[in-house]
Protein backbone atom coordinates (compact mmCIF):
# COMPACT_ATOMS: atom_id res chain seq x y z
CA UNK A 1 0.00 0.00 0.00
CA UNK A 2 1.64 3.59 -1.03
CA UNK A 3 1.94 6.77 1.69
CA UNK A 4 2.40 8.73 -0.91
CA UNK A 5 1.12 12.14 -0.19
CA UNK A 6 0.04 12.86 -3.79
CA UNK A 7 -1.64 15.96 -5.42
CA UNK A 8 -3.46 15.32 -9.03
CA UNK A 9 -4.47 17.45 -11.67
CA UNK A 10 -2.06 19.98 -11.46
CA UNK A 11 -2.62 21.18 -14.73
CA UNK A 12 -5.65 22.53 -15.69
CA UNK A 13 -6.15 22.33 -19.40
CA UNK A 14 -7.12 24.70 -21.96
CA UNK A 15 -6.14 27.71 -19.54
CA UNK A 16 -3.63 30.37 -21.23
CA UNK A 17 -2.55 33.54 -20.70
CA UNK A 18 -4.63 34.62 -24.21
CA UNK A 19 -7.75 34.01 -21.38
CA UNK A 20 -6.31 35.63 -18.55
CA UNK A 21 -9.71 35.20 -16.44
CA UNK A 22 -9.66 31.29 -17.05
CA UNK A 23 -5.45 31.70 -15.73
CA UNK A 24 -6.59 33.18 -12.78
CA UNK A 25 -9.85 31.05 -12.15
CA UNK A 26 -7.26 27.66 -12.92
CA UNK A 27 -5.10 29.96 -10.13
CA UNK A 28 -7.73 29.57 -7.95
CA UNK A 29 -8.40 25.38 -8.59
CA UNK A 30 -4.96 25.27 -7.80
CA UNK A 31 -4.54 27.39 -4.53
CA UNK A 32 -7.97 24.97 -3.23
CA UNK A 33 -5.70 21.82 -4.01
CA UNK A 34 -2.39 23.16 -2.61
CA UNK A 35 -4.59 24.00 0.70
CA UNK A 36 -6.32 20.47 0.60
CA UNK A 37 -2.48 18.94 -0.03
CA UNK A 38 -1.69 20.90 3.04
CA UNK A 39 -4.56 19.40 4.64
CA UNK A 40 -3.93 15.50 3.70
CA UNK A 41 0.01 16.35 4.74
CA UNK A 42 -1.39 17.15 7.87
CA UNK A 43 -3.49 13.90 8.20
CA UNK A 44 -0.64 11.73 6.77
CA UNK A 45 1.98 12.98 9.51
CA UNK A 46 -0.80 12.02 12.35
CA UNK A 47 -1.51 9.00 10.72
CA UNK A 48 2.08 7.73 9.10
CA UNK A 49 4.75 9.95 10.41
CA UNK A 50 7.01 11.48 8.63
CA UNK A 51 8.48 10.41 5.05
CA UNK A 52 9.48 11.24 1.75
CA UNK A 53 6.12 11.07 0.52
CA UNK A 54 5.53 14.33 2.87
CA UNK A 55 8.49 15.62 2.69
CA UNK A 56 7.40 16.18 -1.07
CA UNK A 57 4.21 17.45 -0.11
CA UNK A 58 5.38 20.12 1.98
CA UNK A 59 7.68 21.06 -0.96
CA UNK A 60 5.10 21.54 -3.38
CA UNK A 61 2.50 23.18 -0.74
CA UNK A 62 6.01 25.58 -0.54
CA UNK A 63 6.69 25.99 -3.98
CA UNK A 64 3.10 27.21 -4.36
CA UNK A 65 3.06 29.54 -1.59
CA UNK A 66 5.83 31.05 -2.47
CA UNK A 67 6.24 31.42 -5.95
CA UNK A 68 2.55 30.67 -7.74
CA UNK A 69 0.39 32.86 -5.31
CA UNK A 70 2.05 35.50 -4.98
CA UNK A 71 2.19 35.83 -8.98
CA UNK A 72 -1.69 35.26 -8.89
CA UNK A 73 -2.18 38.15 -6.13
CA UNK A 74 0.18 40.50 -8.17
CA UNK A 75 -1.83 39.70 -11.66
CA UNK A 76 -5.30 40.76 -9.27
CA UNK A 77 -3.65 43.94 -7.87
CA UNK A 78 -2.50 45.26 -11.07
CA UNK A 79 -5.39 44.04 -13.68
CA UNK A 80 -8.31 43.24 -11.55
CA UNK A 81 -9.05 45.45 -8.91
CA UNK A 82 -8.11 48.78 -10.31
CA UNK A 83 -11.21 48.80 -12.76
CA UNK A 84 -13.56 48.44 -9.69
CA UNK A 85 -12.04 51.10 -8.20
CA UNK A 86 -12.49 53.42 -10.57
CA UNK A 87 -13.68 56.63 -9.40
CA UNK A 88 -18.07 56.53 -10.24
CA UNK A 89 -17.89 52.48 -9.78
CA UNK A 90 -20.14 50.52 -7.44
CA UNK A 91 -18.99 51.73 -4.01
CA UNK A 92 -20.19 48.04 -2.43
CA UNK A 93 -17.88 46.45 -5.04
CA UNK A 94 -15.06 48.86 -4.71
CA UNK A 95 -15.31 48.10 -0.61
CA UNK A 96 -15.26 44.21 -1.44
CA UNK A 97 -12.04 45.14 -3.38
CA UNK A 98 -10.44 46.66 -0.76
CA UNK A 99 -11.40 43.98 1.99
CA UNK A 100 -9.54 41.10 -1.03
CA UNK A 101 -6.25 43.91 -1.13
CA UNK A 102 -6.30 43.67 2.89
CA UNK A 103 -6.96 39.76 2.55
CA UNK A 104 -3.51 40.17 0.30
CA UNK A 105 -1.30 41.48 2.75
CA UNK A 106 -3.37 39.23 5.14
CA UNK A 107 -1.90 36.19 3.48
CA UNK A 108 1.09 37.14 3.38
CA UNK A 109 1.85 37.98 6.82
CA UNK A 110 0.03 33.82 7.90
CA UNK A 111 1.91 32.18 4.86
CA UNK A 112 5.12 33.79 6.37
CA UNK A 113 3.96 32.55 9.76
CA UNK A 114 2.95 29.35 8.61
CA UNK A 115 6.11 28.64 6.06
CA UNK A 116 8.75 27.82 8.45
CA UNK A 117 7.93 24.32 9.74
CA UNK A 118 7.22 23.13 6.29
CA UNK A 119 10.51 24.11 5.60
CA UNK A 120 11.42 22.12 8.36
CA UNK A 121 10.05 19.64 7.35
CA UNK A 122 10.62 19.44 3.86
CA UNK A 123 14.39 19.43 4.63
CA UNK A 124 13.82 16.58 6.60
CA UNK A 125 15.18 19.16 9.91
CA UNK A 126 11.17 18.35 11.29
CA UNK A 127 9.58 14.87 11.55
CA UNK A 128 5.84 16.47 13.05
CA UNK A 129 3.85 20.16 13.63
CA UNK A 130 3.38 21.28 17.22
CA UNK A 131 -0.16 22.71 18.01
CA UNK A 132 1.41 25.68 17.50
CA UNK A 133 2.16 25.39 13.36
CA UNK A 134 -0.95 23.55 13.03
CA UNK A 135 -2.96 26.71 14.46
CA UNK A 136 -1.07 28.61 12.08
CA UNK A 137 -2.08 26.46 9.27
CA UNK A 138 -5.61 26.68 10.30
CA UNK A 139 -5.07 30.52 10.27
CA UNK A 140 -3.82 30.44 6.75
CA UNK A 141 -5.87 28.06 5.12
CA UNK A 142 -8.99 30.22 6.60
CA UNK A 143 -8.11 33.25 5.09
CA UNK A 144 -8.58 31.54 1.45
CA UNK A 145 -12.23 30.40 2.07
CA UNK A 146 -13.61 33.73 1.82
CA UNK A 147 -11.47 35.08 0.09
CA UNK A 148 -12.00 33.02 -3.31
CA UNK A 149 -15.88 32.60 -2.82
CA UNK A 150 -16.06 36.46 -3.23
CA UNK A 151 -13.48 36.71 -6.33
CA UNK A 152 -15.16 33.78 -7.62
CA UNK A 153 -18.32 35.50 -7.41
CA UNK A 154 -18.32 39.43 -7.17
CA UNK A 155 -15.18 40.28 -8.42
CA UNK A 156 -13.92 38.29 -11.25
CA UNK A 157 -17.57 38.74 -13.12
CA UNK A 158 -17.19 42.43 -12.39
CA UNK A 159 -13.82 42.96 -14.02
CA UNK A 160 -14.37 40.47 -16.82
CA UNK A 161 -17.54 43.19 -17.57
CA UNK A 162 -15.45 46.31 -16.71
CA UNK A 163 -12.36 45.13 -19.12
CA UNK A 164 -12.61 45.59 -22.78
CA UNK A 165 -10.81 42.77 -24.84
CA UNK A 166 -7.76 44.58 -25.79
CA UNK A 167 -7.69 45.21 -22.07
CA UNK A 168 -8.15 41.58 -21.25
CA UNK A 169 -5.57 41.05 -23.85
CA UNK A 170 -2.86 43.19 -22.33
CA UNK A 171 -3.37 41.71 -19.31
CA UNK A 172 -2.58 38.38 -20.54
CA UNK A 173 0.42 39.14 -22.46
CA UNK A 174 1.83 41.43 -18.86
CA UNK A 175 0.58 37.66 -17.17
CA UNK A 176 2.86 35.77 -19.51
CA UNK A 177 5.64 38.50 -19.02
CA UNK A 178 5.77 38.25 -14.91
CA UNK A 179 6.30 34.08 -15.52
CA UNK A 180 9.00 34.68 -18.24
CA UNK A 181 6.41 33.04 -20.80
CA UNK A 182 6.37 34.48 -24.09
CA UNK A 183 2.26 34.85 -25.23
CA UNK A 184 1.14 32.10 -27.83
CA UNK A 185 4.15 29.83 -26.63
CA UNK A 186 1.65 27.93 -24.66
Amino acid sequence: MSTRVSLPGMHTPGAGFDEPFEMLDACHDRVRRSLDLLRRLRQHLHARGCDESARQAARDVLRYFDIAAPLHHQDEELHVFPPLLAPGGDEQLAALVRQMQRDHVLMAERWAAARGALQELAQGRLTAFAPAHEAAFDRFADCYADHLRHEDDRIYPAARAALAPDARHAMGGEMAARRGVRQGAI
